[in-house]
């Protein structure tokens, strides 16, 4: 027969592996995570630039995770398809994340949606964003982008602009900046950027608002970039100006970052969002980011949330002043 203090430790061992059996599966999953190859929703088709990008991030993260980052696409519903099904089906584990867009935070103002833009997500970090221009032909009788606004002060409505959609970022921010002026734009939308570029080439449409695809075009002289939107001047273009400096108050560079289903362990987070900050400042992302004309915007985790929740309650105005919000 055991003796009573031998019984009590035996008893105590006992209680103590029971409890441990107990503790969440976090607790021990967090300590080898990951402990699998880990897959980043692109919501974009492949050969894009942001897809570009997202490869190379994703290869130099692998380097860090200790496993392999697979890119999967799911372009679909203005970039939204890809993060919304993956916040309502995949689970909170970490090992599916997506890129999460701006248009993720107008998306369930114009259209309904079955997903919160906020409350479904865990914030990783924000990437990097876009080089926003506006461009007109190299023989526009338009030196600046103000002779421009001031020709369609004086003929409201006729002097246009052509943009990648109806609620696209290059099409609410020049929306935004004549909100601003008090002026009327006639805004002509195309399904890309190709197509775009030729009409303005062609002559059918005064200038266009985009971010990517006229830089070629600028630096073989066929247009004339006349403004772009980022909070300081680019290295490429530096005799340009931005917006702020012409007076206007808008900044958009439409960013970017990662984002995983709600719930999501704490550490994981940050084990996702530390491996994926020193892939976005590897040289080869910075080397991508600058043949793209970007530069890194980087946001820690609670940063990248805050700002999603501020930019979520902005654009909610501009998009009810533009007539854009569903209907019930």
């Amino acid at each position: 027969m055991l003796k009573m203090p031998l019984r009590r430790a035996c008893l105590g061992a006992l209680l103590l592996a029971a409890t441990a059996a107990a503790l969440p599966l976090s607790a021990s999953a967090q300590a080898v995570f990951p402990s699998k190859p880990v897959t980043l929703i692109v919501p974009f088709p492949a050969g894009g630039s942001t897809d570009r990008h997202m490869r190379i991030v994703a290869q130099d993260a692998s380097k860090y995770l200790g496993q392999p980052v697979i890119v999967e696409n799911r372009p679909g519903a203005g970039g939204t398809l890809g993060p919304a099904t993956m916040a309502r089906t995949a689970k909170p584990d970490g090992y599916t994340i997506s890129l999460y867009t701006l248009a993720m935070l107008r998306m369930p103002y114009m259209q309904k949606s079955n997903w919160d833009p906020i409350n479904d997500f865990s914030f990783i970090l924000g990437l990097s964003g876009y080089t926003f221009g506006f461009t007109v032909r190299s023989d526009s009788p338009y030196k600046t982008f103000n002779e421009y606004i001031e020709a369609a002060r004086k003929a409201p409505g006729t002097i246009d602009y052509g943009s990648t959609g109806i609620g696209s970022s290059p099409h609410l921010l020049i929306e935004e900046i004549a909100i601003n002026a008090k002026v009327k734009l006639n805004h002509v939308p195309f399904k890309g950027n190709a197509d775009m570029q030729q009409a303005l080439l062609g002559g059918h449409v005064m200038a266009q608002s985009d971010a990517t695809g006229w830089d070629q075009f600028v630096d073989a002289g066929k247009m004339r970039l006349l403004v772009t939107f980022g909070d300081k001047r680019t290295t490429r273009w530096p005799d340009v100006p931005t917006a702020q400096e012409l007076g206007y108050k808008v900044v958009s560079t439409s960013p970017y970052g990662l984002a995983g289903p709600k719930g999501m362990d704490p550490a994981v987070v940050k084990t996702l969002h530390d491996a994926f900050k020193k892939a976005l400042f590897d040289p080869a992302s910075m080397d991508v980011m600058k043949q793209l004309n970007q530069e890194p915007a980087y946001r820690d985790s609670q940063d990248y949330k805050e700002w999603a929740q501020a930019t979520y309650i902005k654009e909610k105005g501009l998009i009810e002043y533009l007539g854009l919000m569903a209907k019930d």
